[in-house]
């Protein structure tokens, strides 16, 4: 492999993917890439990854690095933490097999990712899958009891401006499926005018395609300044003590905000938020619900979620992979039968029409001497 480039460089790749352009070369630190990172780099197609981590461990089958390299984008991972010492953005690299240079000299060397070492260690993966689920179990249920009190109700839901008493609410999260869902429920969403819920950055989402959050939720620490600033509610997810790290950042800006302290994830709190101001129907899209979803997001349990889900499940639907179910795609026969019913009434117009009944009368005579009838 010979690449050479410019560089990006972020810790966090949900940071760097807004600074990442196309003729870049990638540097971030993710072990088992999942896959909604795996698609915001795949949009932008960088000329190459370079990755501080292994980009799949084994250990459950994560299929972003999969993804990453099924579109075409090199990979090369396990160079150690220590490039981010060395290297800052812009700064003008080459790859040349599995080893990183900058001014001709080595700075760093790993492992070029192929495909059938993932296909590899997915399969290994799915053979290792039932010990990840008996500690994911034991997790979710020792945290379930500790934060019990979400199905109890003793919560104090901040009291908010934005009415949600007997109207349908769209929470987003930017998580996997979402850009897709979120296309094919668009008609729901023009006729329904649901109560709109941005989850941290999935109220960016929710602007670039054309829809403003009424509401802003989470920790602050993936939504963007343009977001923020929209007009949106703020609420800003609290630990348990009290305490909102996210909530400096908004002050910052010279906005305002509430807090609500719960345990759980953001996405938990949007739900319960829309539940206790009465929510006639939830709908989740990028919600996260399984255990893939979860240890991709470097949880262990899912406690919170599964108590929320037993609360609100009677009003919840959850529009995860509603595209795969759903294709709005209009067969030809369809167009067809629409084009002939369409056109046996302006036919019939037409023929009974005292201004046009000489124009088919000559087409008819045509045809009888056409024909020698």
């Amino acid at each position: 492999m010979f690449v050479s480039g410019r560089t990006r460089i972020d810790r966090r790749t949900k940071n760097l993917v807004k600074r990442l352009k196309k003729k870049d070369i990638a540097i971030i630190n993710h072990d088992d890439i999942d896959e909604v990172a795996a698609n915001a780099l795949i949009d932008i197609r960088p000329r190459a990854i370079i990755n501080a981590q292994p980009s799949i461990t084994g250990r459950y089958p994560a299929k972003g690095i999969y993804k990453i390299l099924k579109a075409g984008i090199p990979v090369i991972d396990e160079v150690g933490e220590s490039i981010f010492d060395i290297l800052r953005d812009n700064t003008l690299i080459e790859i040349r097999g599995t080893k990183v240079l900058w001014d001709n000299k080595v700075i760093a060397e790993g492992n070029e990712v192929k495909l059938k070492d993932v296909q590899a260690k997915l399969k290994k993966a799915n053979e290792n899958i039932q010990v990840e689920l008996d500690h994911f179990v034991e997790n979710t249920l020792k945290y379930a009891k500790k934060e019990k009190n979400i199905l109890l109700g003793n919560l104090e839901v901040p009291q908010l401006d934005t009415n949600m008493l007997n109207k349908h609410v769209l929470v987003v999260v930017r998580g996997s499926s979402y850009k897709e869902d979120l296309r094919t429920i668009s008609s729901y969403i023009q006729e329904e005018r649901p109560v709109v819920i941005g989850v941290d950055g999935g109220a960016d989402v929710l602007l670039e395609y054309g829809l403003k959050p009424d509401i802003i939720v989470g920790d602050m620490d993936s939504v963007s300044d343009e977001a923020l600033k929209c007009g949106a509610e703020i609420v800003v997810h609290a630990y348990a003590n009290g305490s909102a790290p996210g909530l400096e950042r908004v002050a910052s800006m010279g906005l305002k905000a509430r807090t609500f302290p719960m345990p759980g994830t953001s996405e938990d709190m949007a739900m319960i938020m829309a539940w206790e101001n009465g929510a006639s129907l939830i709908v989740a899209v990028g919600s996260h619900s399984n255990m893939i979803d979860f240890l991709e997001k470097g949880r262990k349990g899912m406690g919170s979620t599964f108590l929320v889900r037993l609360k609100v499940g009677s009003i919840l639907v959850d529009a995860r992979g509603v595209s795969q179910l759903y294709k709005q795609h209009l067969q030809t026969k369809y167009l067809f039968q629409l084009l002939v019913a369409a056109m046996i009434p302006i036919l019939i117009v037409l023929w009974v029409s005292p201004a046009t009944k000489p124009f088919f009368r000559l087409i008819i005579l045509q045809v009888k001497l056409l024909f020698g009838t």
